[in-house]
């Protein structure tokens, strides 16, 4: 299949790109941090999104959404990656709508598939529990009692988890050695729950959890009781796949700033873009971004097609974008010198982004390993 996107995925791609440019560019990110919005996030851009379709891009069109696959979900997420948008896409529109479409109740679908679609409701994905993404060394865990399960233990890095309307938790109902993982949805408002808002180094946010004791009825349990394990692995590689997709937006784009800056800034009578040192850096820059984007789109390709190679596509495509958005943000900090380390300039906020990044859902060294076990070593 050919590595670019067809006629319909290019409209999406405009709508998206212009929909952001206009409406949520880098100006609305410095706003909410530098106001200090409480959210830190705007819900009136979620139900905006909503509205676009953009919300609920990979949610079936029986529940509101508009049905589209993996590529069209990493369309989104390029385009989030160029405007450093703070939006829910991620932790809703992408995993916990994914975990819902695959493994979800006909109620827990029709609660709220539908509201995720029109950009009504936010759900976090709570997973990960230690400073590195990890997803096979859990601890929280989930006893059986009376109709339903306690809940015990504490998740971290948690996508939008602070104004998350419902969280799905991660939890072991057997032994690690058992496979036995199960997804539960939770209210945040359940007694025994403890929500921190963590506002990242790139303005972006994120929360800790805590679970202590949290009473949740059968019902609560998405798919099956112990088979969690597959459902969450489905999300997570879409979600990586998305990552990898913003990483490459947000790497790109810093690049194109960078290309400006080097064609107006003048040294010695001449734009700094004539000279030859320079314009390698950037051609080898340019280079390396196309390599990436082509990784990408490999990626979310065969998730579409549901290849049985998709996962280790998607390492292949994480590992490589977030190499090659960390050398466009640091060349474009270089190139633009002094000016490119203050807070006027763009190019540092896309530095701290893409740092934030490249730790979602798996570094570079995570995914190597990822690839290295698969193949024996």
């Amino acid at each position: 299949m050919p590595l670019i996107l067809t006629e319909e995925q290019t409209m999406l791609k405009d709508a998206a790109d212009g929909f952001l440019n206009e409406n949520a560019p880098i100006a609305h990110l410095r706003k909410l941090r530098d106001s200090k919005d409480a959210d830190g996030v705007s819900r009136d851009l979620w139900r905006a999104f909503g509205e676009m379709g953009f919300a609920g891009v990979i949610i079936p069109e029986e529940h509101g959404g508009s049905g589209l696959g993996a590529v069209e979900a990493g369309v989104v997420a390029e385009a989030l990656g160029r405007t450093l948008t703070p939006s829910p896409f991620m932790g809703s529109g992408v995993l916990s709508a994914k975990v819902l479409v695959d493994g979800g109740s006909a109620e827990q679908q029709a609660a709220w598939l539908p509201k995720i679609a029109a950009g009504e409701a936010m759900l976090a994905l709570a997973i990960d529990e230690g400073a590195k993404h990890a997803p096979s060394k859990w601890t929280t865990t989930a006893e059986r009692s009376g109709n339903g399960f306690k809940l015990n233990g504490a998740k971290g890095f948690v996508l939008d988890g602070h104004v998350a309307d419902a969280l799905i938790v991660a939890a072991l109902t057997g032994t690690p050695d058992s496979g036995g993982l199960t997804l539960f949805l939770v209210d945040p408002k359940t007694s025994g729950v403890e929500i921190e808002r963590t506002v990242m180094v790139d303005a972006h946010n994120a929360a800790r959890i805590t679970l202590t004791d949290v009473t949740v009825d059968a019902d609560a349990v998405i798919g099956a009781v112990d088979g969690g394990e597959a459902l969450l692995e489905v999300a997570l590689n879409l979600g990586r796949a998305c990552a990898a997709a913003s990483l490459t937006g947000a790497g790109d784009q810093a690049f194109q700033i960078t290309l400006d800056y080097l064609r107006t800034r003048k040294q010695f009578g001449k734009a700094i873009g004539e000279f030859q040192a320079l314009q390698h850096r950037a051609a080898h820059l340019f280079t390396e971004i196309e390599l990436a984007r082509a990784a990408v789109m490999g990626a979310l390709q065969r998730l579409d097609a549901g290849r049985e190679n998709a996962g280790l596509a998607v390492s292949v495509a994480k590992a490589k974008a977030g190499r090659v958005a960390e050398l466009a943000v640091q060349e474009a900090v270089q190139m633009h010198g002094g000016v490119g380390m203050t807070d006027e300039y763009d190019v540092g906020l896309f530095m701290k982004r893409v740092r934030v990044l490249n730790e979602l859902l798996g570094d570079a060294g995570f995914h190597a390993d990822r690839l290295a076990k698969a193949q024996g070593y």
